[in-house]
This record gives C-alpha cells, structure tokens and sequence, in this order.
C-alpha cells in the first residue's frame, strides 16, 4: 500500500477484474453440483473433470498465496515444467468430489482477489510464468479459470463463462506471458510486425526481430499485417483450446495488410501457456 500523510491508501485492481474474479470462480463452482460425473473425460485433453478442477484448486491456492506475499516455487516457467509441476501436484492431491473442490475453487479465488484488493505484495511478484505485477497476477488467475472454466462447460455440456468483458482483462497477463512462451522453432530468424486488434475495443503489438518476440501494449506504427479478432475467440485461441480455420471461414477474424499471409502464422508462434 501507498501511504500519504501517515494512512495507507490501497491501489485498486483495474475495473471490473476483482468481480471477474470473483464471478468466474462461482460459475465454475456452478458447473460442480453433488452428483457431477468428475471421471468424464475433457474433449481433446488427457484431464478427468475431477481432475481438471482438483487443478484449478490447486491453482487457486497458489496464487492466493503468492498474491499474499508468499514465495511458492512452481516449474521454472517453460510449458514444460509446468506440465511436469501439474501432473506432480495431482498426483499428491487425491480430491475429486465435486462440491469440495467447487468450495476450494471458490474460497481461494476469492482470498487471492482480497489480497490483490488490499494492495498486493509490494512490487513485482514471482508467478509460475515468471515476474509480474499484483495486477498482472490477477490477470494471469482470471485467465487460468476461464481456460480451465471452459473446458469443465464443454465436459459437462454447460454453457462457458467467457465473454467480452472478462477476456478483456486477461489481455495484461497475455501481453506479459507472450514472450515467454514463444515457440522457437516456428520464430526463428523471422521479421514481422503485427497489429492485434480486439472487437469492441482493446488493441497490441508483437513484434519479431530475427526471431525475438517483444510485445508492447500498443500497436506498431505500420504493421505488417493486422489481425482483427472477436475476443472471446482470440482468447480460446490464444489458450490453445481452438484453431483457427473454423473462426476465419465464420467470419470472426479479419485480416488485412500487405503482409497478409502472415496471419495464419500468428497462432504457431507460441505455445499456449
């Protein structure tokens, strides 16, 4: 906290995202009513829903603990450790009824949010995608709900809990994390500029210099190529649970630029955190 003449003064979590928070936790403790089937297999992943959501209270309490100034090692901030560190920590947690796990959900999204309220850690913080901001810590846990969130609707045959409003916050933690997750084998020794540009509002740049990806909050000065996408589909994308072509034939991404046969590149350019 700041503090002038002599009180502590919080400094506010950007609007809208400590009831994201909150809300998108209790959606997904909605999806988890006694009876749920939690061996149901998520589509297209190797996770049970009792797994997926055991993970998502793990998670939950980490980032709680880290958001209270806590230091809690987890991976070494590669897709791949994280991988390693998730099938480590379910292995070790053995929880899977439904209403337990909805609580846990819910108890430590919550606390993680109070603590970010109060005013957060002093400075940066260590997350397992490297050093944030408080802000970005909150981004980063909205964002791993509504991942998970959505793949435990899918499961169930329940509707998401995503939507235009909530994507637009989980854009701090995607800007920070982007260079982190840059997959090399598709970047390398490539120049592009690309203008990223959300509908409804809300626009970035990435740029590649011989294969070294930089992200800054606004768009390049002319850009190679701009891709104008509806959100909630740039986020399912950008969290690898959906591909592209369907999205385009739909007519939820547009493209333009003299470079516009950079677009489909776009995507493969990481790997989804």
């Amino acid at each position: 906290m700041d503090s002038v003449a002599g009180r502590d003064v919080r400094r506010p979590l950007p609007e809208g995202l400590g009831a994201a928070l909150h809300g998108t936790a209790a959606d997904i403790a909605a999806l988890l009513p006694g009876g749920t089937d939690m061996d149901r297999r998520i589509p297209g992943a190797e996770w049970s829903v009792g797994e997926a959501a055991a993970h998502l209270a793990l998670a939950n309490e980490l980032m709680a603990a880290i958001a209270a100034g806590h230091a809690r090692p987890y991976g070494d901030g590669t897709p791949r450790s994280l991988a390693g560190a998730n099938e480590r920590s379910l292995a070790e947690f053995t929880e899977r009824r439904p209403e337990p796990l909805a609580t846990m959900i819910v108890e430590h999204a919550d606390a993680c949010a109070k603590a970010l309220e109060e005013g957060g850690p002093e400075g940066p913080v260590v997350t397992p995608l490297g050093t944030m901001s408080a802000h970005e810590l909150g981004s980063y846990l909205l964002t791993h709900m509504l991942g998970h969130g959505y793949d435990l609707a899918r499961a169930l045959g329940r509707p998401h809990m995503l939507d235009r409003a909530r994507v637009a916050l989980t854009v701090p933690f995607l800007l920070r994390a982007m260079p982190r997750v840059a997959e090399p084998r598709n970047t390398a020794g490539m120049n592009a500029r690309y203008a990223i540009r959300l509908w409804g509002g809300g626009a970035f740049g990435v740029t590649l210099t011989d294969g070294v990806v930089s992200v800054d909050e606004q768009p390049p000065a002319g850009p190679d190529c701009t891709i104008s996408i509806e959100p909630v589909t740039f986020l399912l994308m950008a969290l690898g649970r959906q591909g592209q072509v369907s999205p385009l034939l739909r007519g939820r991404i547009l493209v333009r630029g003299r470079k516009p046969w950079l677009a489909p590149r776009f995507p493969g350019l990481f790997t989804a955190p």
